[in-house]
């Protein structure tokens, strides 16, 4: 598929210098068919890039699944979400509605916001607007950001080099972090909620706490050994800490239970409550991005995927590479985080 899609977008003509006005952007849709929770999370700050560069914009999201709808839940600007089946051959009439949908409207303009997506490029070509990006990373972002690579930059650094070569001031300097935006009144709530979890078991609720999540897909999950060892050795440097592990819907532990445990399916719920942690630590995957989205420090394991593509950024986040480093070298870092904490 990327094969036969990356000439689409060849046959458009790119608008001239001056042509673009902000002002005169009302209507944007942004595309990112994607199903998975650490995706969605991920495109929160391109979303909130547009937003406060487009101030008297509203936003249309294209994407696929369910998640999208807590994920964006606080974001007022955003006018529909229009969400592909999951599984496409089980819902294909709803499938093909979703496409046909993006030819009725109208945009000012439309943001592929995965480079690699054939399909985002497809339909970035569909859509009817004057101004498209399609997604391609140019060689002045390449040279220029050391970071370019991750999934979340890149895309706010196409759209303001586009911005640039159109000649539209660009005046956002700091890079969004990711954000699920929880209230005052959710955050309260994962407050008491966390209480309730920690004194269930030691009736010690003046402790701060720390959070692992041990689960992850495939080959980025660590095993029960590692974990375990791990495990022992958070409870033997942190003895004034809470130790807690959030389930996944499998109900699986990589520590066998042993730490206090609890599960939520709300996902609002879930970051509410590593929200009023004080470390959330975990292997590269959707509820690593959770905890980051929820203004969290958030330490990453990778092992098998790109740091430099996926990793926690801001709040204090930290990923390390496993394979490159070790147990002291986590501890060294975690250290750092608690250390902050400490002087709150």
């Amino acid at each position: 598929m990327k094969a036969l899609t990356k000439r689409v977008g060849a046959s458009y003509v790119e608008p001239q210098k001056g042509d673009l006005h902000i002002k005169n952007i009302k209507k944007i849709l942004i595309i990112r068919p994607n199903h998975r929770l650490g995706n969605q999370l991920l495109l929160t700050p391109l979303v909130q890039e547009v937003i406060r560069t487009f101030p008297e914009s509203h936003v249309d999201l294209f994407v696929k699944g369910g998640v999208a709808h807590p994920v964006f839940e606080k974001y007022k600007e955003i006018s529909q979400i229009i969400k592909l089946p999951k599984k496409p051959w089980s819902n294909l009439y709803k499938y093909i509605k979703c496409w046909i949908s993006i030819k009725s409207r109208t945009y000012d303009l439309v943001i592929n916001a995965d480079k690699n997506s054939s399909s985002g490029r497809l339909l970035t070509a569909l859509a009817q607007a004057k101004f498209k990006i399609f997604g391609d990373v140019d060689e002045s972002i390449i040279n220029k950001y050391e970071d370019y690579k991750h999934i979340s930059k890149y895309p706010i650094y196409n759209l303001r080099h586009y911005l640039t070569v159109l000649g539209v001031e660009n005046t956002n300097k700091n890079m969004p972090l990711l954000d699920i935006k929880l209230s005052d009144i959710e955050i309260s709530k994962g407050k008491k909620m966390l209480d309730n979890i920690t004194n269930n078991n030691n009736n010690n609720n003046n402790k701060k706490t720390i959070c692992i999540y041990t689960n992850a897909t495939g080959n980025k999950c660590y095993s029960e050994t590692w974990w375990e060892t791990f495990y022992a050795r958070l409870q033997k440097e942190y003895p004034e800490f809470n130790i807690i592990e959030m389930l996944p819907i499998e109900n699986i532990s990589r520590i066998n239970f042993k730490a206090v445990h609890f599960y939520s399916e709300d996902i609002r719920e879930m970051a509410s409550i590593i929200r009023n942690t004080s470390v959330f630590i975990a292997a590269d995957n959707g509820v690593m991005h959770l905890a980051s989205a929820s203004l969290t420090p958030t330490v990453g394991f990778f092992s098998v995927t790109h740091v430099e593509i996926y990793k926690p950024y801001g709040n204090g986040s930290v990923a390390l590479h496993t394979n490159k480093t070790n147990i002291e070298d986590w501890i060294t870092t975690i250290d750092k985080i608690l250390k902050k904490d400490r002087k709150k």
